[in-house]
């Protein structure tokens, strides 16, 4: 079986692995189509689901972002980079978002510091990426990410900068910085097809055995032990499975997905544009949650989904919206000199 690479840094041009591309876009899929039923979860099956795909979907996203970060710098094309692909359509989306509930209910509130519905992971990410080269220095960096999230989960974090999430799920970002290509050679090949297939077959059934024992909001990293109404110790053993559980999930999801080029690699090169533009459209499905809540509107719902992921994904939808999702902002800043290009003289006073 021929491998091809991840992308590595190179004078001219970068080689896109089909894997990484494959797994962003199931997963941009699983997290349309979570959204559209999330407002349904009254339907047994559709709670079970959720639950499934919350476990590791989000991780999954995270795991990449962080393998594909391992070169990020301070440099200024990489910071100029992290503002334009982040930091403005943080802004851009914040404000979108805000709006409907202005129209709808006659209340605008707009807080730059404390993103609403979708736009956490971009400011999540934001910092996350901030913090890569801190990453990179420690010796024992998953160590202390994980004692990290740990110790977020002792007091009630505000909701500025999505401290809890960014906090909770900082271990999945870090695992991602210490993967190697190698790594995901590990999983390309049938033996890991077969496991990884396994694993996310016992994890559904077992998802379906205990959704309803299991407080949902442990699966979003949005509150403390105490909000959520357990000890810090209990709440740590829970942090700790729910860890591990992400990311094995991850690995096995990784391993089943094509590590070839198929219909919808190039797809999922632009996972952030159906990741961003998808919640209009959970918003209006929300309207008629009376219909929808019966195992046939779930089961549209779910289809829906994947139809929608892929269309926000394709070239007519990115370039409508590219002014939003990866906006030009080449305007704001300086001219970067070249390397090796030294400043003019200063004229002889």
């Amino acid at each position: 079986m021929t491998v091809i690479a991840p992308a590595r840094p190179s004078g001219r041009s970068a080689v896109r692995d089909p894997l990484l591309d494959n797994a962003k876009f199931l997963a941009i899929v699983l997290v349309v189509s979570g959204h559209l039923v999330e407002d349904l979860r009254d339907v047994p099956a559709a709670h079970a689901l959720y639950f499934f795909v919350y476990l590791f979907h989000m991780p999954l996203f995270i795991v990449v972002s962080g393998y594909l970060s391992r070169n990020f710098t301070f440099s200024p094309g990489k910071a100029r980079k992290l503002i334009s692909g982040l930091a403005v359509p943080y802004v851009i989306f914040e404000v979108a978002y805000s709006l409907p509930r202005f129209f709808l209910y006659g209340k605008l509130e707009i807080s730059l510091l404390d993103p609403y519905y979708l736009t956490w992971f971009l400011m999540s990410l934001f910092l996350w990426r901030l913090s890569t080269p801190v990453w990179q220095q420690l010796r024992h960096p998953l160590v202390i990410a994980v004692g990290l999230c740990l110790l977020s989960g002792t007091s009630a974090l505000p909701d500025e900068l999505s401290m809890n999430r960014t906090l909770g799920l900082l271990p999945f970002y870090v695992l991602g910085l210490m993967l190697t290509p190698e790594h995901l050679d590990l999983l390309r090949g049938r033996r890991a097809r077969i496991a990884g297939g396994a694993v996310l077959a016992a994890a559904l059934a077992a998802a379906f055995a205990v959704h309803t024992l299991v407080p949902t909001e442990w699966i979003r990293w949005r509150h403390s032990n105490h909000q959520i109404g357990v000890d810090d110790l209990t709440g740590t053993l829970i942090r700790l499975a729910l860890l591990a559980a992400g990311a094995l999930l991850v690995a096995a999801f990784l391993a089943v997905a094509p590590s070839r080029r198929t219909w919808f690699t190039g797809l999922g090169g632009a996972t952030m544009y159906a990741y961003l533009l998808h919640g209009f459209a959970v918003k209006v499905a929300e309207r008629f949650h009376d219909v929808l809540v019966n195992p046939l509107g779930v089961t549209a719902m779910a289809v829906l989904g994947i139809v929608l992921a892929a269309l926000l994904c394709t070239s007519p939808v990115r370039r409508a919206f590219r002014w939003a999702v990866e906006p030009d902002v080449s305007w704001a800043f300086t001219r970067l000199r070249r390397p090796g290009k030294r400043e003019p003289a200063a004229p002889a006073q």
